[in-house]
């Protein structure tokens, strides 16, 4: 699976979580997977591996445990913009993306945005992708 499969699997999951309760949070991620079907080029379906599961769980966690300080973040360069008033996918975009940027050394900052970028594209509204993009370039 691509790093960008990946990343967009964990968005999934921190869009979850602003749904759910903390103590409901761990069936919900056991929900996630039990019910995810990947494509595959062979049978057209496939589960997760062990491995891209224990991954995906990883960098969701890891999400979700630093929220406060990532949302801290946003509030403080998203002018006129409280993380509470954001719609829920850009919201959970620029948490995974500011995730990136400040606490995951593994990733280049302009590759968080860009894919940021497209994860907004694809799940959020039409203002998505450049309301995403001003925002983390302010962090950058």
């Amino acid at each position: 699976m691509k790093r960008s499969e990946i990343r967009e699997n964990v968005f999934k999951l921190v869009f979850c979580g602003d749904f759910h309760s903390m103590t409901e949070l761990p069936d919900q991620v056991e929900s996630f997977f039990e019910e995810a079907v990947l494509p595959d080029e062979e049978s057209g379906f496939s589960k997760f591996s062990e491995e891209e599961r224990q991954e995906i769980t990883d960098r969701f966690n890891q999400v979700k445990d630093r929220v406060h300080e990532i949302d801290a973040k946003i509030n403080e360069v998203a002018q006129g913009w409280k993380t509470e008033r954001m719609g829920k996918a850009e919201l959970a975009v620029l948490r995974l993306a500011v995730y990136e940027m400040l606490y995951d050394e593994t990733v280049p900052v302009k590759v968080a945005i860009n894919e940021a970028v497209e994860l907004a594209r694809k799940y959020g509204g039409d203002d998505a992708p450049a309301f995403v993009n001003g925002v983390l370039a302010k962090l950058a």
